[in-house]
């Protein structure tokens, strides 16, 4: 099952405790979706939380909202849906923070996920076009080029995983 959540007050305080858990949990199992502000694994709960609430305070039906997807009542996994603010780039949306539970991968809800931030983009935001950026060395493009996603781009070495561990970041896209 997947919900949507696009104002702050959809995000209850348990709600925001379960994004902070399967956070955490990603990315100590390897995942790459690290925050900005947030140290390099192993983190914390406590550590996700400021951007936890980044993401919920700023959600707004017009250009960023927030897809859960539960199996069982457990939250599986979730993405950020967001439209580009600048006017030039505003018939684009990011697609941010996709993960799913490592316990339930294999079972298809990173793919219903990205469907349904397809489906939502398009019909109920209004978007034409939407884009992510993915760590290599992690077979994560390959799971986006069979959800339709092509890549557009690369930045060679952009992100150092640890020292000497330099990856690409690969820009995809994805007409809608």
């Amino acid at each position: 099952m997947i919900a949507q959540l696009s104002r702050p007050q959809d995000a209850t305080a348990a709600v925001r405790r379960a994004l902070s858990a399967c956070w955490t949990a990603v990315v100590n199992a390897g995942g790459a979706v690290v925050p900005m502000d947030c140290p390099l694994p192993p983190v914390t709960e406590a550590a996700l939380r400021p951007a936890v609430g980044r993401i919920t305070r700023g959600l707004s039906p017009e250009n960023s909202r927030l897809l859960l997807a539960t199996v069982d009542g457990a939250l599986a996994g979730w993405l950020l849906l967001r439209r580009e603010p600048h006017p030039l780039v505003a018939h684009c949306g990011v697609v941010n923070h996709v993960q799913t539970q490592a316990h339930f991968r294999g079972m298809g809800v990173g793919i219903a996920l990205m469907r349904h931030a397809q489906r939502v983009g398009r019909d109920e935001m209004g978007l034409e076009r939407l884009q992510l950026a993915v760590r290599s060395g992690l077979g994560l493009e390959e799971f986006y080029r069979k959800a339709g996603w092509t890549e557009v781009g690369r930045w060679p070495g952009a992100l150092r995983v640890a020292p000497g561990d330099d990856r690409d970041e690969i820009l995809m896209s994805l007409a809608l």
